[in-house]
């Protein structure tokens, strides 16, 4: 489960997590109209909301204010179930991640005011059973555990974030034992799903039944969430995954091991009732829920320090104001749950994309302001809005802004700019704002930038541009390391960059390692989620390396097709030689409309060092069949003229063009796609509409060494159907990255465009202006001589 402080050079990013989920009816909305002055701030945020539900591909999103004793506006945004087309309302149960912790504080001081538990008291009191090892003298107490000082690991061996097996959690805590303390309790915060899962069994011992049910019956039903609940339910909410590359796929369903971490399913309207009881000193419908003074006492640092965490709570400040709550965000889902506690006035929001706590928590905080602004009569503040930047300014601002290792990178990609810390943490996009520039991203909070000539300000920090390393060979060592591990819905990646191995876990949080021993590798001490934690690779018999231990969590490494050298092929679903058969006899597509005369050149005529590879006149290509008989390669001239520009530009670089493949003849497009499964179409057009190959304005290429002849390395192969293809993944190494992007800017700058699935695949500009063609090579003009440069 996710949950820790992410450092983002001068401010702070916050991320959780959460689980399962209840059922709907139609006629239960719970949507509240908007009371009194708060009609103002409900029309100022309604438009707000839904424009950052579309511009952040948010599916669905749910709100609820309060203040003090009463919920003053709740409605849902979107669809929740996108199969059926169920509306997301105000009773829409979602997973709300570690806004679960918030409970089992209640359940916890609950039994502290009983007597039947102690916060101070060794923790092998309550637990004699748990027992991780602890190298120092000072022993782990309950209040440690709920304001994470214990010094625990950040997940359990089992019943882990990643674990879909859900053990129960006596063995999801048992597994502790197989852990050491990373830092001694009670000296720093070091965030612990773990630590939450041990209170949750000394919650179980002290009630002498199970969690989920001791949850219901003192918890939930006091508070009044009679349809919140702990535990495996079925869910009315679709989760949505997404990844830095573009891929989205539905969220899995799973319940974790962590349950009083993050098992919690609830409606904003439920969390609403929580926030009304906080505001009651502790008293819900149901009854007293714990005592005035208990839960003013959760809301206080538990060691001294402003902020941090109570027990239960993260604390901040919001306008000079203390603000208290905490946010979720897992699976599919991102919650924000933060309130005023002087004022009385609160927030919940959720909405169903992974890890979307940046959108999460600007919707919060701008919903406490405007309930400021209406409370005390004042004019509403302005909502700011961002804009896109165009292409010239995002290219523009490129570079690296830093002082030693502290820092940023600004990258452009399709017209867009994004910034990534060089000390860790997750990439974000900047869009205008004003003359200026402002982070807004699902990722991250709201934060303006500003580029004063050579000069990036940021979070009251200001970063001179320097010149970035140049791109050099990784280092032998990482190269058997470099890979993805764990699983299909949550990758990690051990990558090079700068010289230095990297971790990108939980899809978007990158940390540079530090080696301290054979195989073994530290994360950063500060400002990450699995802060001073180890990352331990394994060896087979052989040497190769098969699986990494991340803060004690086993990652198998994941086969890539392709790697080693080794040829990708996939097994065609039927015989070649009957696939050609019916695509010689089938007809293309039918097209209207006025279409230019093509003009197909042979690229290898219009400059002698354009080199040629074309896969498919060889049995070299991803099916091991020829289907060419020669190997040349055509484009419509205007593509033609600006490959060769690019290529020519290159070569002031000591990099040339290598043509794998360019006009392709429709019957070959309808071979490939009859021979390949429905799950691989993405690489692999589709012959109803067509390729852009088929017009001779599209070309597969690669860079190649002028002066060895050889290719150059790239993140993964040519034609190869797997993750890597994509022109943004993020594996491999410095150099095979540099190499993508230079052939990516080079081809960008003369009109073509990346495909969005395989890096060496581009797009003329002009392709619609040609119809689709099915000249096979022999037809076509015979080359003419070769003209010099």
């Amino acid at each position: 489960m996710r949950r820790g402080v992410v450092r983002w050079a001068g401010f702070v990013l916050v991320m959780l997590v959460l689980l399962p989920i209840s059922g709907w009816s139609a006629e239960d909305t719970g949507n509240v109209t908007p009371v009194g002055r708060y009609a103002a701030v409900a029309e100022a945020l309604s438009p707000f909301l839904e424009r950052e539900r579309r511009d952040k591909g948010l599916p669905a999103l749910s709100i609820a204010l309060v203040d003090d004793q009463k919920i003053v506006w709740a409605k849902g945004f979107g669809v929740a179930d996108r199969a059926h087309g169920v509306p997301a309302t105000a009773a829409t149960l979602y997973r709300v991640g570690s806004v679960s912790k918030l409970f089992t504080g209640l359940a916890v001081m609950q039994l502290v005011e009983a007597g039947l538990l102690d916060l101070d008291a060794p923790i092998d009191r309550s637990l004699p059973d748990f027992r991780p090892k602890n190298p120092f003298a000072m022993p782990i107490t309950l209040r440690q555990l709920m304001s994470h000082r214990s010094g625990l690991v950040r997940e359990p061996p089992i019943g882990h974030y990643f674990d879909p097996d859900r053990p129960s959690l006596a063995e999801t805590v048992r597994s502790l034992n197989q852990t050491e303390l990373v830092f001694e309790p009670g000296t720093r915060t070091k965030y612990s799903n773990a630590g939450v899962a041990a209170v949750g069994v000394a919650v179980e011992k002290a009630r002498q039944r199970p969690f989920d049910e001791s949850m219901r019956r003192e918890v939930l039903g006091p508070l009044g969430m009679d349809r919140a609940g702990f535990g495996p339910a079925p869910a009315t909410a679709d989760g949505l995954m997404w990844t830095l590359d573009g891929r989205t796929f539905a969220a899995p369903r799973f319940a974790l091991g962590i349950a009083p971490a993050a098992d919690l399913s609830a409606s904003v309207v439920d969390l609403g009732r929580f926030l009304e009881a906080v505001f009651a000193d502790g008293r819900g419908p149901g009854g007293v829920v714990v005592k005035p003074a208990t839960i003013r006492a959760m809301q206080r640092p538990q060691f001294g320090a402003e902020g941090g965490f109570g027990i239960g709570f993260e604390l901040g400040t919001l306008a000079g104001r203390k603000r208290i709550g905490h946010a979720g965000t897992v699976y599919g889902f991102a919650t924000e749950l933060a309130a005023l506690p002087v004022e009385k006035l609160g927030v919940a929001v959720v909405v169903t994309r992974d890890c979307a706590h940046g959108t999460t928590r600007r919707v919060a905080d701008l919903a406490l302001r405007l309930m400021l602004a209406a409370r005390d009569g004042a004019a509403l503040p302005e909502i700011p809005r961002a804009e896109p930047l165009d292409d010239g300014r995002a290219r523009a601002l490129e570079g690296r802004f830093a002082e030693g290792d502290d820092g940023v990178d600004l990258v452009e990609r399709g017209g867009r700019l994004f910034m990534t810390p060089l000390r860790g943490g997750t990439r974000v996009e900047l869009r205008r704002f004003g003359d200026h520039l402002a982070v807004d991203d699902r990722l991250a909070p709201w934060a303006e930038v500003r580029v004063l000539g050579d000069r990036l300000e940021l979070g009251g920090r200001s970063f001179p541009r320097v010149r970035a390393p140049a791109p050099a060979p990784s280092p032998p060592k990482f190269l058997p390391l470099i890979g993805e591990y764990g699983w299909d819905y949550d990758v990690l990646y051990l990558l090079e960059k700068d010289g230095r191995l990297h971790a990108l876990i939980e899809w978007f949080f990158l940390y540079p390692l530090e080696e301290v021993g054979a195989d073994l590798y530290k994360f950063p001490d500060k400002g990450g989620l699995y802060d001073g934690e180890t990352v331990a690779f394994r060896r087979d018999e052989v040497g190769k390396v098969v699986e990494a231990k991340v803060a004690g969590v086993v990652f198998k490494r994941r086969p890539l097709p392709g790697e080693g050298g080794t040829p990708f092929r996939i097994k065609p679903l039927r015989p070649i030689a009957a696939l050609r058969v019916e695509a010689w006899k089938a007809t293309p597509p039918r097209e209207s409309g006025a279409f230019r005369a093509p003009d197909l050149v042979e690229l290898a005529a219009l400059d002698p060092t354009i080199k040629l590879d074309i896969r498919y006149a060889t049995t070299n290509n991803f099916l091991g069949t020829p289907f060419y008989s020669t190997a040349r390669a055509f484009l419509q001239r205007p593509a033609a003229e600006a490959l060769v520009r690019a290529h020519r530009k290159l070569a002031r670089r000591g990099l040339g063009l290598l043509i794998h493949d360019a006009y392709r003849p429709w019957y070959v497009t309808k071979m490939f796609w009859d021979a390949t499964t429905e799950a691989d179409h993405r690489f692999v057009a589709d012959p109803a509409t067509g390729s852009k190959h088929n017009r001779g304005a599209a070309v597969d290429l690669t860079l190649y060494d002028l002066r060895t002849g050889r290719p150059v390395p790239m993140v993964g192969g040519y034609d190869e159907f797997s993750d890597r293809s994509n022109p943004d993944y993020p594996g491999g190494t410095t150099l095979q990255r540099h190499h993508r992007d230079l052939l990516r800017r080079a081809l960008e700058a003369e009109g073509f465009a990346v495909n969005e699935a395989e890096w060496w695949h581009f797009d003329f500009k002009d392709w619609a202006a040609y119809a689709i063609q099915n000249v096979p090579f022999e037809r076509l003009a015979p080359a003419a001589p070769r003209a010099g440069r």
